[in-house]
This record gives C-alpha cells, sequence and structure tokens, in this order.
C-alpha cells in the first residue's frame, strides 16, 4: 500500500482551518481500503484522562470509544507502544470483549500499532491505529510493518496542526478540537462551529461579525478550506487599507487606456479569485461609489473593469467581514440598505473573548503559550498561578489578536523558565474599553463559609462546562463522584 495519499493530505493540512475530523476520517477510509480490513480504528491519547479516544472510526453502532491506557489491545499498544498482529481465532488474553459486546460486532483478525511522536529526544505516544478483520485471507507481519510505518507518517502529519500542542504528556486538559488552528470549546464556538460547518458546503454568501481581533478572517478560511472551493485561491481585499480611489481598481481591474498610466489591461482581485473564494475584509468601510458595482457582482456575478464596457463573468463565492455597525451605518446613509440586505444570506456572528468563557481563554493560553514557544525556539516556558491568574483579570479590549501579542511578548523576554506577572505586557491603551477587572463570568463572592463558596465554585466551573460534570471535575481535579456530592451538599 503507497503512502501516497499521506503525502497529498499534509499541504492541506499546514496552516489551513481544514475540518480535523473529517480529515482523519479520511484517512482511516484510505488506511481500511489499502489492508483490505473491513474495519479501521484512529485513537488519539487524552493525556489529562490517562485514556485513549476514537477521533475518527468506522462505528455504526456507538457514537465513540473510550479506553484506559492498558485496558483491551489498543489499550496496550497505547500503553507499551508495541505492536500487535492478531490472526483469525487467536485468543490473547490482553483482548478485551467489552466494545464487541456493546456493538455486537465480531473481531476475528486485528493489526494494532503505536502512533509515536518524537519531542525533546524522547518518544511519546500520542495515537494508536487500528484495523480490523481482513477482508481476504489474514493480516501478515509483512501487513504490520507497513502500518507501522504508516503510523509514524501519520505522527509526522499530526505535528502539522494545530493537535500537536494538546498530545504532549504534559497537557492537562482533555481533548477538543474542530477546525486546525481555532482554538475554543465553549457552547457559543461550538455553536459558531456547526454554522461555518453548515455554510462552508453551500454557495451562500457569509457575513461574519465581530469586534477587531477575535479571529473573524480565520473563519472565513475555515469557510474556503472545508468548502467545495477549496482548490481554488482564496483572495483576501482589505476594504479599509486602500484610498476609495483605489478600491474599483483592486476589486475589478482596468483596461488599456483607462487612465494615465494604464499600458495595460489588467485583472483585479475578482479576476484573481475565479474558481475560488473572495474574502472582504472590513466591508463596512467599503465606499459608496463602489458599493453599486458590489451589488451587482453579488445578483449577477458580472462586472466591469475601470474603463471597460465588456461585461467580465466571475465565478467566485463571497465571504465578507466587518467590525462596523452595518444597521447604524444604513441608518446614517453610509451603507446601501440593499447591498446590506444581500450580504446577510448567512451571518455569523464571532464573539469577543471576554464573552467567550475562562474555559475558552485557558485554552488560547496554552495553545498560544506551546506554538509561539516553539516559534522563537524557547520550548518548556511556564506560566506561574499567579501570572495565569492576571491573564484571567484582563477584560481583552484586542481579543485573540492581544492575547496572542501579550504571550508572544512574554515568550520573548522572560529571562527564566517561568512566565511572571512582571513579564506580561497588560497595559491599558489610550481610549480602549473596559477596565482591568474581571471579565463577564469571572466567579466573583462575597464573604461566606467556606464550604458555601466551594459549592457556588463548583457550580460556576460546571457552568462554564456546560454542564459537562466530567470536564468540571478534571479542571477541578477531583473525582467525578466528588463533584456531584458537592454540588449536592446543602
Amino acid at each position: 500500500m503507497s503512502s501516497r495519499w499521506l503525502d497529498e493530505v499534509r499541504p492541506l493540512l499546514a496552516d489551513r482551518q481544514v475540518d480535523l475530523d473529517e480529515v482523519l476520517s479520511t484517512i482511516v477510509d484510505e488506511i481500511a481500503q489499502g489492508f483490505s480490513a473491513d474495519r479501521a480504528t484512529f485513537y488519539l491519547v487524552d493525556h489529562s484522562s490517562q485514556q485513549l479516544v476514537s477521533r475518527a472510526a468506522h462505528l455504526p453502532e456507538i457514537a465513540e470509544i473510550r479506553l484506559r491506557l492498558g485496558e483491551g489491545i489498543a489499550g496496550w499498544v497505547g500503553q507499551r507502544g508495541e505492536p500487535i498482529r492478531l490472526s483469525e481465532d487467536t485468543t490473547d488474553p490482553r483482548f478485551n470483549q467489552r466494545i464487541d459486546a456493546v456493538t455486537g460486532y465480531r473481531t476475528r483478525s486485528m493489526l494494532c500499532v503505536p502512533v509515536p511522536a518524537r519531542t525533546d529526544d524522547e518518544t511519546t505516544i500520542v495515537g494508536v491505529l487500528q484495523v480490523l478483520n481482513k477482508k481476504r485471507g489474514s493480516f501478515t507481519e509483512r501487513d504490520l510493518d507497513r502500518l507501522t510505518r504508516l503510523a509514524t507518517e501519520l505522527a509526522q502529519l499530526l505535528d502539522d496542526t494545530s493537535l500537536r500542542g494538546q498530545l504532549r504528556p504534559d497537557h492537562d486538559k482533555p481533548l477538543a478540537f474542530r477546525f486546525n488552528f481555532i482554538v475554543g470549546e465553549s457552547l457559543a464556538m461550538r455553536h459558531i462551529y456547526e454554522r461555518i460547518a453548515r455554510a462552508a458546503h453551500t454557495e451562500a454568501t457569509v457575513l461574519l461579525r465581530g469586534e477587531t481581533g477575535t479571529g473573524k478572517t480565520l473563519f472565513a478560511r475555515a469557510i474556503h478550506f472545508n468548502s467545495q472551493r477549496r482548490n481554488g485561491p482564496l483572495i483576501k481585499v482589505d476594504c479599509a487599507a486602500l484610498p476609495a480611489s483605489l478600491i474599483d481598481n483592486e476589486l475589478f481591474g482596468h483596461e488599456r487606456g483607462a487612465y494615465t498610466g494604464a499600458d495595460r489591461t489588467s485583472d483585479g482581485k475578482v479576476a484573481a479569485a475565479n474558481g475560488g473564494t473572495l474574502l472582504l475584509d472590513e466591508i463596512g468601510e467599503l465606499p459608496l461609489e463602489v458599493q453599486g458595482k458590489l451589488l451587482r457582482l453579488l445578483q449577477e456575478r458580472t462586472y466591469l473593469r475601470v474603463g471597460g464596457t465588456t461585461l467580465q463573468h466571475a465565478s467566485v463565492r463571497f465571504v465578507c467581514a466587518t467590525h462596523v455597525d452595518l444597521e447604524a451605518a444604513v441608518q446614517e446613509g453610509r451603507f446601501r440598505a440593499d447591498l446590506y440586505y444581500r450580504l446577510r444570506v448567512v451571518e455569523i456572528e464571532v464573539l469577543p473573548l471576554r464573552q467567550r468563557g475562562h474555559l475558552d481563554l485557558d485554552r488560547l493560553v496554552d495553545h498560544f503559550l506551546y506554538e509561539l514557544s516553539r516559534q522563537h525556539g524557547r520550548p518548556g516556558l511556564s506560566l506561574t498561578p499567579e501570572a495565569r491568574a492576571a491573564l484571567h483579570a484582563w477584560s481583552w479590549p484586542g481579543n485573540v489578536r492581544e492575547l496572542e501579542h501579550c504571550i508572544e511578548s512574554a515568550v520573548v523576554m522572560t529571562p527564566g523558565r517561568r512566565i511572571t506577572p512582571e513579564t506580561l505586557p497588560l497595559r491599558r491603551s489610550p481610549g480602549a474599553p473596559g477596565g482591568a477587572g474581571p471579565p463577564p463570568g469571572a466567579f466573583v463572592s462575597e464573604l461566606r463559609p467556606l464550604k458555601e463558596i466551594e459549592r457556588s465554585y463548583c457550580r460556576h466551573v460546571l457552568a462554564l462546562c456546560d454542564g459537562n460534570q466530567t470536564q468540571a471535575a478534571a479542571l477541578l481535579q477531583i473525582g467525578r463522584n466528588t463533584l456531584a456530592r458537592k454540588l449536592k451538599e446543602p
């Protein structure tokens, strides 16, 4: 079996906001087919719970499989790092009948290999790759060797994704991901993910709204790279960065002789985006004189170059983004009402960081700390509890972009191995909204008996985890039964 398809997947992952579960599912499908197996499963190691979690699998009977490290064949491989081959009807004391009993599926033969990653001069098992029931004959030692080589290539592929930060042994939070290099697991973010996924599979115009620095461009990239146009270009036009006199030419191009210096015909960004996606960033800043031409382009997919008389046709998907209050702009006559309604086909609100909750903030802090430490050659940096508390107490008027720059500054400027509050550049910008007090959703309590505060805080953490008691217990570093008891205590 050739791993050529892995080479084809790799370029799709580097710095692209693809749906990681879809990519992993594609890989599992290819592996099952390549080994003539009835089923295949890819497990990731969740270090916070010391479990294997099936993130891509042929499991029509159940949503996922969770195995303790050491449980069953896959758990053994995940814990020991030793590949295992089971021939037809071979009995093995390590085989666990529990999953077959739940699914009603009968495992007759199996290949199971570790997915190893090399970090800091040591090998870590980040996952397990498993194929079941060869359709013709039995799995051979040669099959096992081939799957082992594929697992090594798969580990290298995972290292090109944002998963790499969650798969290190010291990661203390449950696995959570959707789109590559987009971080967050709050209920609000999961709602956005679903809207992005549904919109991506259509040709509908999407309007992304939100404050500066919230990550609207990343979501625009997610729409493009998960659409049928993913192999076409993604062209961005910043409507706020160009003078009004140049935007027309930037979008539509010009004919030869259209103005002094136009010595040849030139295509604009609309033509460059043909077959792909045109991202109109800060569309609320688009001059009125260009808005009418954009409206015709959106409605008819035709336009004229500057100085031209021949209609040009465009096969383009439109994604627009703005931080401007478009309703107010329409009322004030700065934005055409007909264009406003034409843009609002699919509208997605990207929340400011202060409204995403402490769970998302912690995820983003850990992600940026890992990625930026790696980028600047400073592995092993960590935050003191006081520094993390200072990050949670900040209101983040510059949103995720401000947080990223804050962590990057601390990574570069911290003299030792521990980032302290003194090395965090938390300074209020002139005219920035909000104060440096606790952001919305912070846990605040008056003086009360410790038992009452403990119960209230447990409820607070549970709310941040959207009612998921297992996740809340993991964050509190207590057992799930202990959490349930504390919540019920009078």
